[in-house]
């Protein structure tokens, strides 16, 4: 297996909140097509024989970056092509949304890779194979059982990152993911955006730096430090909305440890994910969720060999 580090200037895996809160910089939407600049406005005139036009690069193709959305039943994705992970996948669920209707059974879905990505920059079912990995879910299988190609959608590659298997996909994540599930008997929608991070932490040089394992034959696919999930309980009746943001590291987590621990401010995600989150919404209509809910884990037996079953890549 092969390692990836990056230099970087920023925190280490303790202490997300306190780092970034209060700081601040420029937040730029990335476009997925070639854009509409302006024309330069030099400081000085530039000689009429230099003739430079950068933007002639374009007719070659524009290079990036692409972000591809996939909206499926009971979520949206949106892929990194270049850690082959996703960026962020964003969920809906409600009390009835998430009933089993006795028809959806999770033993009908398999893996499968997402066609609709470019085949040299898919996440393949083989990068898994014997990686020590879980394919771990971002929009969880159990969050969609109102459908059967609801739950296959939570399938797709594009939707999975490697986690920690025993200790954290299997356990701690799993209860987290329940969490979430359980908070739908106190709101009319529970929306969940869930992700990979990679944080820095601090080396024995004094220096912070990024390090993550990357798995795949060529390795390709990152292995992230990190999750998130934001959390957000909306009543129908009200325009104020509870939030939670939360980051993990991917790592074994025992169950005793209260999830309060992993609350964050959205700042400090925001500043961490380089997401622009609930920026639409004043401050006196967001409340700190876990004020106003026990936000804890329960400790329950979830199956632990679905990931046991790797399929080589057909390809």
């Amino acid at each position: 297996m092969s390692k990836f580090t990056v230099n970087t200037v920023s925190l280490g895996a303790v202490g997300i909140a306190s780092y970034f809160w209060g700081l601040s910089g420029s937040k730029e939407k990335l476009d997925t097509k070639k854009p509409n600049l302006p024309a330069p406005t030099p400081t000085s005139p530039l000689p009429a024989n230099v003739g430079i036009n950068p933007e002639g690069f374009y007719k070659y193709g524009f290079p990036g970056p692409i972000h591809d959305l996939q909206n499926r039943q009971e979520f949206i994705s949106c892929y990194d092509r270049s850690k082959r992970n996703p960026y962020w996948v964003v969920e809906h669920i409600t009390k009835e949304s998430i009933k089993s209707n006795g028809v959806v059974d999770r033993k009908k879905s398999i893996f499968k890779e997402d066609e609709a990505i470019p085949f040299k920059f898919r996440n393949k079912l083989r990068d898994f194979f014997r990686s020590g990995y879980d394919r771990g879910h971002q929009a969880p299988a159990a969050d969609a059982k109102f459908n059967q190609d609801a739950m296959n959608e939570t399938f797709y590659l594009t939707n999975i990152s490697p986690q920690v298997g025993d200790g954290f996909n299997r356990d701690y994540w799993a209860h987290f993911e329940d969490f979430g599930r359980r908070l739908t008997g106190k709101y009319d929608n529970v929306r969940i955006m869930t992700g990979p991070l990679y944080l820095p932490k601090k080396c024995s040089d004094g220096k912070f730096r990024v390090e993550y394992e990357v798995i795949g034959s060529p390795p390709t696919v990152a292995v992230p430090t990190h999750f998130f999930k934001l959390v957000i309980g909306e009543n129908n009746n009200s325009d104020t909305i509870d939030v939670g943001a939360f980051v993990l590291p991917n790592e074994i987590i025992e169950n005793s440890s209260p999830l309060t621990t992993f609350q964050v401010p959205v700042e400090a995600l925001e500043n961490s994910s380089g997401l622009e989150l609930l920026h639409k919404v004043a401050p006196h209509k967001k409340r700190d969720l876990c004020k106003y809910n026990r936000c804890e884990i329960i400790v329950r037996e979830f199956p632990k060999n679905v990931n046991k079953i790797l399929t080589l890549d057909s390809k």
